[in-house]
């Protein structure tokens, strides 16, 4: 593989936590640190990379909520329009269904994530589900790009996972941490100087997240359309509520699924297990989706497949860095009703 493509490919885990982490780089792929900053500065520019930062795991700060809409066709653009506008909205996806509009509502705290929800239904005059995250089984968007799906293995830290939230005083790095590292020489000195912390604390402290899995990795986080993976694919299941657990642990174990979680259930939505392919064209995924199914012992459970069409939106979450009751842009203004007929 290409060095530079190396930078994208290798480090979305395992990103050094060190005083010069992109000397390291250097030194592993054998460019120099100038180039390796400038590379990761032009992927960035060109949307590949979103930030060089950390996925934080459930429960470890903030609030989120995944969201679904019903949206008439004629009122698709002008809806997104609307969801992805709100500073809260860090995922804002079409896909095939009724219920055809999917975004990830984030914020500080459940207050304020419902108030997002709630500002939004208002403004488009359409009811949204609320489907709440009640167990992660895996939460890993890291990408092998050599293949034409994402086939990464399954990580676990090394310790005893500790699923308590960070403490206040360590939110400010968090808020770091979900907007990603500067690229200069000693971006992690940065942090430190604006934290009036020792660069040591800044790294350490990191590692002790990674390793109690309050962070779930640390890296480059890759934007997949824009490196190929076009294709994506959201499968939920109607499991029986006595064997979910143990279905979302095998689903989890499938080489080729980067997300797996249970959900909770709404009104007209049955469904309560939830699973993401990510390749590179439609046939890949639909052939992991089928393997996975089959491997985890699902084939018996009612199932629905969700392609996405179109991204609106694809940002970092906003869990620790929050955003104000009212938003900061300007008011969302009210959709024109349907016309009847």
């Amino acid at each position: 593989m290409d060095a530079r493509l190396r930078l994208l490919n290798d480090w979305q885990h395992g990103f050094p936590l060190c005083a010069d982490p992109f000397g390291e780089l250097a030194s592993a792929t054998g460019l120099d640190r100038p180039t390796v900053i400038e590379t990761l500065r032009q992927a960035q520019d060109d949307g590949r990379v979103s930030r060089i930062g950390g996925v934080f795991a459930h429960g470890s700060g903030g609030d989120a909520v995944l969201v679904a809409m019903a949206v008439p066709a004629h009122r698709i653009d002008t809806v997104a329009a609307l969801v992805s506008a709100h500073p809260g909205v860090n995922h804002n996806y079409l896909r095939e269904h009724h219920h055809n509009l999917w975004f990830v509502m984030t914020g500080a705290h459940r207050d304020a994530v419902e108030a997002g929800v709630a500002e939004l239904e208002r403004a488009t005059d359409l009811p949204a589900l609320r489907l709440r995250m009640l167990r992660p089984y895996r939460i890993d968007l890291g990408f092998d790009l050599r293949g034409d799906t994402a086939q990464a293995p399954m990580r676990r830290p090394a310790g005893a996972l500790n699923t308590a939230p960070l403490p206040a005083d360590q939110w400010p790095l968090a808020r770091h941490v979900e907007a990603g590292l500067s690229l200069v020489d000693r971006p992690f000195a940065a942090w430190a100087d604006e934290l009036d912390r020792d660069e040591s604390w800044i790294t350490q402290r990191i590692g002790c997240w990674l390793a109690e899995g309050r962070l779930k990795r640390f890296g480059v986080v890759v934007r997949h359309h824009e490196l190929g993976f076009h294709a994506n694919a959201m499968t939920v299941f109607d499991v029986p509520n006595d064997q979910i657990d143990a279905c979302g642990m095998a689903l989890a174990e499938q080489v080729g699924v980067t997300l797996a979680y249970r959900r909770a259930r709404a009104g007209g939505w049955p469904f309560n297990l939830y699973a993401m392919v990510h390749g590179t064209h439609r046939d890949a995924v639909k052939a992991v989706i089928d393997r996975v199914t089959h491997a985890a012992g699902l084939s018996r459970f009612p199932r629905e497949v969700l392609f996405s069409t179109r991204r609106f939106k694809q940002t970092g979450a906003r869990r620790f860095r929050g955003w104000a009751s009212t938003p900061a842009v300007a008011p969302l203004p009210e959709v024109p009703h349907a016309v009847a007929g």
